[in-house]
């Protein structure tokens, strides 16, 4: 970063680059948002986005796990407010409350278009991998709040296993819109009722 910018200054226009990244993936995805349309925005040179962002692709990957960031921390908030009153159904419950408040967000639209899927294959394998490892240590802190389950040999499996699900999420119309809720559940009670009996190891 030059020195002409400030800390305060830095954060500012990082956090105005994530606030409008996210409000043009609302609007227009991540196809059609272009870096001449951010910078335009939040009012700096084209030059300065290079600065804070190799790519848009990169921001966007930014705003996205910051989403992510924060419905996993509000899951496991509600997880230990349970204070280890915890069985299928009831976890079943908190992943499906989940599931429904990703769907109030960009982030179901965002990969009902394919634009994660885009986003995924542009980012460098090393930022990938290490967004997996991320999720398994989200998913550590959650076994880890499960009386009764083995957290060994569950992370991974377990954690791929709810991205599985998340991955039905575009293909509501294939599956069918009036049954897809029901669906949805079913498909985490199984994963989850497997997690309780110790078979996905």
């Amino acid at each position: 970063m030059p020195k002409s910018f400030s800390d305060s200054e830095r954060s500012y226009i990082k956090k105005r680059l994530q606030e409008e990244a996210g409000a043009c993936l609302t609007q227009f995805g991540l196809r059609k948002t272009t870096v001449d349309e951010l910078v335009r925005r939040v009012n700096i040179p084209k030059a300065t986005f290079y600065l804070f962002y190799p790519s848009k692709e990169l921001l966007f990957f930014d705003v996205f796990c910051a989403m992510q960031a924060q419905l996993q921390a509000d899951f496991l908030h509600q997880l230990e407010a349970l204070q280890g009153n915890i069985n299928a159904d009831t976890l079943t419950d908190l992943f499906y409350d989940l599931y429904q408040q990703v769907d109030a967000t960009f982030l179901y639209s965002f990969a009902a278009s394919g634009d994660l899927e885009l986003l995924v294959r542009k980012l460098p394998p090393d930022v990938v991998a290490m967004h997996t490892k991320q999720d398994d240590f989200s998913m550590e802190k959650v076994l880890s709040l499960l009386p009764g389950v083995p957290v060994k040999g569950n992370i991974q499996l377990f954690s791929a296993a709810l991205r599985a699900v998340f991955c039905m999420m575009p293909h509501r119309k294939e599956i069918g819109e009036d049954v897809f809720d029901d669906t949805l559940r079913l498909v985490l009670r199984g994963v989850i009722l497997q997690l309780f009996e110790g078979e996905l190891q």
